[in-house]
């Protein structure tokens, strides 16, 4: 193996002295075309064009002699270190790191940027790399070809984002542009490339928070909020306890990107969003439709409101993970189970109805669950029943997906 591993990060300031005593040892360089261009890379050191880090590090793991990989930015930080360190390649390296592309690009913008969230989008991590900036105010994506500031755009359709892209940081073709998300894909954009995605509103003073990214402690403890904190507005498919039990079958969480099929007032489409997911809450009634954004309004959360009769308004809806269905029977879960969630949960009131449903889930390929959940709600003064309330539980999930 390579005698010697060194990373260093390279963010266009000149390089530091570790660098360069490092770069003028090196028999063996491995970087992109640009870095293979740098004037202090020494003549005689073998060059590898940086593609495959994994190609690269079993070629470094055979090489003998001093080995250097230059990378972009702190290649620590969603970098080509990782890769090096699997334990499959066997090397041991040392990292010379420079200002993340993501430090830079905020840097850039004049923003800070410990309340952001940060993704990678690759074609395979694309579509959760679009639900995470549904569902945040702020969040750094960093591309890749074919998943790029016009891919994010495209996708990000019916949501309004702005798009602060920074291509080629610390270069001289450095540029900073600021867009509308719709407008992302009316150009041409160079890589490497990080994109600021910004939505809904984000504070600018204070104190700041506590940890970076999302505050998980925003808003009320607790889940399964009761009707009060939800406006009041709840209808009979949305009590806490039938709440409690859709949201645990459904494990909503960042990355994902759920529908909300007959909101209601919101209540399930909050706690969704209120875990990190991105939702798509849906409804025909306009009254439900505004109490669902007033309710989101209230817990701060962002969401995509849908009016419209399902199944019809669902063709146009993006892939969802998972689907809670509160109203629309089995006609709505049959043409939900058509597009594959990798679970679904919905309710009934009667036998015959959850029959039915139940019917239609495994016919889909579903592995359909049922349970009877009663609640009662005790007025614990006089230990007398203030409200009772029973439904079917009924949920699908696909054996051949992911959880």
């Amino acid at each position: 193996m390579a005698d010697r591993v060194t990373v260093i990060g390279w963010d266009g300031s000149p390089l530091t002295a570790a660098a360069r005593a490092a770069l003028g040892a090196a028999t063996l360089v491995a970087g992109a075309a640009h870095h293979l261009a740098l004037p202090e890379l020494p003549p005689s050191a073998e060059r590898i064009r940086l593609g495959s880090v994994a190609l690269a590090a079993r070629r470094i793991a055979a090489h003998r002699g001093s080995a250097v990989v230059l990378a972009d930015g702190d290649p620590g930080f969603f970098g080509v270190v990782r890769t090096l360190r699997a334990p499959e390649f066997g090397l041991e390296v040392e990292v010379v790191p420079a200002v993340s592309s993501v430090a830079a690009a905020f840097a850039r913008a004049g923003m800070p940027w410990d309340d952001a969230q940060v993704v990678v989008a690759h074609r395979r991590t694309l579509r959760r790399a679009v639900n995470v900036c549904r569902a945040h105010t702020k969040v750094a994506v960093l591309t890749s070809p074919g998943a790029g500031p016009a891919e994010l755009g495209l996708l990000m359709e019916g949501v309004h984002r702005t798009f602060v892209i920074c291509e080629e940081l610390g270069t001289a073709r450095e540029q900073v542009t600021v867009v509308t998300s719709d407008k992302a894909a009316d150009h041409t954009w160079r890589d490497p490339n990080v994109v600021i995605v910004i939505g809904g509103p984000v504070g600018a003073g204070g104190d700041g928070g506590w940890i970076s990214g999302r505050d998980p402690g925003v808003g009320p403890r607790g889940w399964a909020l009761p009707a009060q904190a939800c406006g009041g507005h709840l209808g009979e498919g949305e009590t806490d306890m039938l709440r409690a039990a859709q949201l645990a079958r459904l494990g909503p969480r960042v990355g994902d990107l759920v529908w909300d099929i007959g909101c209601g007032g919101g209540a399930f489409s909050v706690e969704a969003a209120r875990a990190g997911a991105a939702v798509i809450a849906v409804d025909q009634d306009p009254g439900a439709c505004a109490r669902t954004d007033a309710t989101a309004r209230r817990f701060g959360v962002q969401l995509q409101i849908v009016q419209g009769t399902a199944p019809h308004v669902l063709e146009n809806l993006p892939e969802p993970d998972v689907v809670r269905v509160g109203g629309g029977g089995a006609a709505v879960v049959s043409a939900v189970a058509d597009r594959r969630p990798q679970r679904i949960v919905t309710h009934a009131v009667s036998r015959d109805t959850a029959e039915l449903v139940g019917r239609t889930l495994t016919e889909h390929g579903y592995v359909a669950e049922c349970a009877l959940l009663q609640s009662v709600e005790l007025d614990i003064r006089a230990w007398t029943e203030k409200e009772r309330s029973v439904s079917f539980l009924l949920s699908g999930a696909l054996p051949d997906r992911a959880p």
